[in-house]
């Protein structure tokens, strides 16, 4: 596969030198920091371009303890504050095909954006003469442009935020809610319960 066709996905985003040694401190753009350790290379750019990314050793990575959130990276052949700036603003990124595996019913949120998402009929109409009835068809409702949370330190179902054609509607992302979530396919099936559209009215 090419470069151009390859998908990727960013783990860390570069902030600045660390040290004199070459080192340099990351912002985690990842739920799974603890896997950093292990990675013996990765690939630096620009993730919003994504071309001319290029291949890098990775000698050692560790979690910061002083710094929650923050990773230090020391790559093959960066052994001075001067090597390290060079590093500056890049993103850390992995093939998407090294991506965890999450268990089932767990999907990341960069899979879910950008996915159609289809309101299906409360009840099948008893005048259905056939499965494609259009009585019975599943209805557009727009796509997914982001995922909110309820906050940290809150328990609370994460609502879809979807483009619809009356506006802003969010959804609940419940199971009795979005009865079917195809990220290959890019679409999500919906099942609205009463007054869900009434809660988005302004």
């Amino acid at each position: 596969m090419s470069d151009a066709a390859q998908r990727w996905v960013a783990v860390a985003h570069i902030l600045r030198p660390r040290g004199n040694k070459g080192e340099v401190a990351a912002e985690l753009l990842t739920d799974f920091p603890q896997r950093l350790s292990e990675l013996r290379e990765a690939f630096v750019g620009d993730s919003r371009k994504q071309d001319g990314l290029r291949r890098i050793a990775i000698t050692a990575c560790w979690l910061s303890q002083n710094h929650p959130g923050q990773a230090v990276f020391h790559f093959e052949g960066c052994s001075s504050i001067d090597d390290a700036e060079k590093f500056r603003g890049q993103d850390v990124l992995l093939p998407i095909e090294q991506r965890v595996s999450l268990p089932a019913g767990q999907y990341f949120i960069s899979d879910l954006i950008g996915c159609s998402v289809f309101e299906l009929p409360r009840e099948a109409s008893p005048l259905a003469s056939s499965p494609c009835s259009m009585s019975t068809a599943p209805v557009l409702l727009g796509g997914v442009t982001d995922v909110q949370f309820t906050g940290e330190g809150v328990s609370g179902t994460p609502l879809l935020v979807v483009d619809a054609r009356e506006g802003e509607l969010l959804i609940p992302l419940a199971e009795d809610i979005c009865t079917k979530i195809d990220t290959a396919a890019r679409r999500i099936d919906v099942l609205l319960p009463d007054g869900l559209r009434d809660l988005n009215t302004p």
